[in-house]
């Protein structure tokens, strides 16, 4: 139903931490496969894949929406979920992720999904927080809150722009409010 792809920087905490929260949507039958997508070419996310049963992606570039492209480009699922490394998801993410797939499918209309941001308590608070959070609240969305959108919507939309800076806000502006839906479920960084 859902391919999963987070690209990462080659840190293995990271990518274990969104790993480990993604265990119970593996196990609830939502998750097909998860494609961890890594340019760095030092070998830990590939042991990573390996350890954890996922699919490695190599990828050309710098930019995180080659990162983004080659993982959409190689996923199997009509459904995707893009995930940044570091990324943990609230525990009913699951519930709530398979009712809006069911909800657009009995639609029949085009909607994507970004997850609610939520702070990390372990975090220091400091001006850029401060800045980031006014920002969630002008512009809406940005690309750490995830997206969960269909494969021929992304298709149609034009994925993301591999070269482009800043791919992430670009694919949330395309989307626009009207087709984008803000989940209940929180996601928090770590690391």
């Amino acid at each position: 139903m859902l391919s999963v792809i987070i690209p990462t920087e080659g840190i293995e905490q990271t990518a274990v931490a969104t790993l480990a929260a993604l265990v119970p949507g593996a196990a609830a039958g939502i998750i097909k496969e998860v494609l961890l997508v890594d340019g760095t070419r030092n070998g830990v996310i590939e042991r990573v894949a390996d350890v954890a049963g996922c699919r490695f992606i190599g990828y050309e570039g710098t930019s995180q929406g080659a990162a983004l492209a080659a993982g959409a480009l190689q996923a199997r699922s009509p459904w995707l979920m893009f995930l940044p490394a570091g990324a943990v998801l609230d525990t009913g993410w699951i519930e709530e992720t398979t009712q809006f797939i069911q909800a657009v499918a009995a639609s029949g209309r085009d909607r994507a999904a970004v997850f609610r941001y939520a702070r990390s308590p372990y975090a220091n608070t400091g001006f850029r927080d401060v800045l980031w959070s006014v920002a969630r609240k002008l512009v809406g969305p940005l690309g750490d809150q995830g997206l969960l959108i269909a494969r021929d919507h992304y298709d149609r939309i034009g994925g993301y722009p591999p070269q482009a800076r800043r791919s992430e806000a670009r694919l949330l502006r395309r989307l626009g409010r009207s087709s984008r839906t803000l989940l209940r479920s929180r996601i928090v960084m770590v690391g």
